[in-house]
């Protein structure tokens, strides 16, 4: 689960980050009064949009005025935001985050993440500040240092202070860097962060450090054990389709494909679409409806697909364990009958009571397409496609 920026400051507060004073505006009126009670005389509008990349897509403008933060917030209201995160057709943006300014002296990255391979949290530094850590490990890998942390005692104060010499710390900005970076490593591990990020972590010209801008998501597995997170939930950033997935206990990812899929199992789902793309074809998501998958189920899950314009054919990919076949064949017309099935669908059953799910596919009467294997599955589904009979 991701979460705004302001909330994302919110919550780093807690832990002791140092942040600036801001406020809140839902319209142009709103910016130009948050403006006026900061008085600072610089401030910063900022749109509030699950995205990275905000600043380059004027999503983010420096202000000198309540008639400037007006007009910025105004701009930002009046189309979607297109960052290189958003796709072409770019964010709403419903909100805006108007912060006081501060003297910059430096730029610093922080972040933490869970490095899979090494089992470990990792904290990620860089003195490149302000840019994306993509671009910084593409073109200068030898200026992000790392420290990775062992998550039963946290980060330690040695190794704070390594990472701290390392971004050229020295005297205050020394001092406060230390338990700064032990507070995002304890926010980390505390709230059962995926990331927690601060870019930039500037250095002020007094010698202080603030968060500037902080991006923090979250492990959806671990939501129920924080509440107050929870409340932070966007459900308007959220793509639809994933939203009403989640409702029904699937796991939902739009892509941008033509062909519809549904499979029981993640790692069967991703050689799923490995197999339609090799096939020639194109994924329109990624869908796993998990392997104790109702008939309800199922057939909420096959109305989502169907529900995507884009969606020219449909496969099915199931291997029934603890989802018996007949129990996903009877989702599967269930849902095709209420909805009146109009693309081809290519089903491909394996598992517990497999005979008795593909005759009630087979004698169903609808023009469903029925395959033994993976292969033969998804090159009927993609030559179906591109209007071909599978």
């Amino acid at each position: 689960m991701k979460i705004h920026e302001y909330q994302a400051k919110e919550l780093l507060a807690k832990f002791g980050v140092p942040t600036l004073r801001g406020a809140l505006a839902h319209d142009a009126d709103g910016a130009a009064k948050a403006y006026a009670a900061l008085g600072s005389k610089v401030s910063v509008v900022k749109a509030q949009v699950h995205a990275g990349g905000r600043g380059k897509a004027g999503g983010v403008k420096l202000v000198k005025s309540a008639d400037e933060a007006k007009k910025a917030a105004a701009g930002m209201f009046a189309k979607p935001l297109v960052t290189h995160q958003t796709g072409p057709e770019g964010a709403k943006v419903r909100k805006v985050w108007v912060e006081e300014g501060c003297e910059i002296a430096r730029e610093l990255y922080l972040g933490v993440v869970l490095d899979r391979a090494a089992r470990m949290p990792v904290v990620m530094a860089s003195t490149e500040g302000g840019v994306e850590i993509e671009e910084v490990a593409e073109k200068h890998p030898e200026k992000i240092v790392r420290e990775w942390f062992d998550p039963l005692q946290g980060l330690t104060g040695f190794q704070a202070r390594r990472l701290a010499l390392k971004l050229g710390m020295a005297g205050d900005a020394f001092k406060a860097a230390v338990p700064l970076l032990q507070a995002l490593a304890k926010c980390f591990l505390e709230k059962d962060c995926s990331m927690v990020e601060i870019n930039p972590l500037v250095v002020t010209k007094a010698g202080g450090l603030i968060a500037l801008d902080a991006k923090v998501a979250f492990d959806g597995n671990g939501l129920f054990r924080h509440k107050d997170v929870v409340a932070f939930r966007d459900k308007d950033e959220e793509d639809a389709r994933e939203l009403a997935a989640s409702e029904h206990g699937l796991s939902w990812v739009s892509l941008d494909g033509n062909v519809g899929c549904m499979v029981n199992g993640a790692g069967l789902a991703m050689a799923t679409m490995d197999a339609i793309k090799l096939a020639g074809g194109f994924p329109a998501n990624f869908l796993d409806v998990g392997g104790g998958a109702t008939k309800e189920q199922v057939s909420a899950a096959f109305k989502l697909i169907l529900k995507d314009p884009k969606v020219k054919a449909v496969l099915v990919n199931i291997f029934g364990g603890i989802a018996k076949c007949d129990v996903i064949a009877g989702g599967i017309l269930a849902a095709a009958k209420e909805i009146s099935l109009t693309v081809p669908l290519v089903v491909r059953l394996e598992g517990t009571n497999v005979e008795i799910g593909r005759k009630m596919l087979d004698e169903s009467g609808m023009k469903i397409h029925t395959a033994s294997t993976i292969d033969a599955a998804a090159k009927a589904v993609v030559k179906a496609a591109q209007g071909g009979k599978a």
